[in-house]
């Protein structure tokens, strides 16, 4: 009974997460169920890049800073997201190394769903499970969209080798 208490007051939280708005107060008290509630503090890690993982999350409250490490080891900022974003969308499908370390920026709650779990309750609710489904591959794409148009900037801002050998004889000219 007091779990069934817990997870009616997060009810409206997970709704918020962009693929759980079209869930039904029931579904979403199954998918709690299955779910863990997880709690950070500010600069935990949540996922490490190249960390194998299985599970999906969603943020509930707080944000979270994206990263990647560069080939000389150093930390890059890419992006932070926040209540209703969800991250950990490639481990739902398919066992591959994580491509970016998720760390919490102060307070966050967070819920987390292994693939086995998710996949039992989309089984049990098909049409709920397809509208999950979709949600998920459109934010996939949404972010792969963010990486080409910033591959597209960073080749426009390329110097052409004429241009780099223009200005180094521009440079030592008599």
């Amino acid at each position: 009974m007091a779990d069934l208490l817990a997870n009616l007051k997060h009810i409206d939280q997970v709704r918020s997460i962009i693929s759980f708005k079209f869930l039904t107060d029931g579904q979403i008290l199954d998918l709690l169920s299955v779910s863990e509630l997880v709690s950070y503090a500010e600069g935990e890690v949540i996922l490490e890049e190249n960390d194998t993982g299985n599970h999906f999350y969603g943020i509930m409250e707080g944000t979270v800073s994206i990263s990647v490490r560069e080939a000389e080891g150093r930390s890059v900022y890419v992006n932070s997201l926040g209540p209703g974003d969800v991250f950990g969308e490639a481990g739902i499908f398919m066992n591959v190394k994580r491509t970016a370390t998720v760390t919490s920026t102060g307070s966050v709650h967070i819920i987390r769903i292994a693939r086995k779990d998710l996949v039992q309750f989309i089984k049990k609710y098909p049409e709920s499970g397809n509208k999950i489904l979709l949600v998920i591959i459109y934010s996939l794409l949404r972010k792969l969209r963010m990486v080409n148009q910033e591959l597209a900037y960073e080749r426009r801002c390329d110097a052409c080798q004429d241009d780099i050998d223009s200005m180094v004889e521009s440079l030592f000219a008599d």
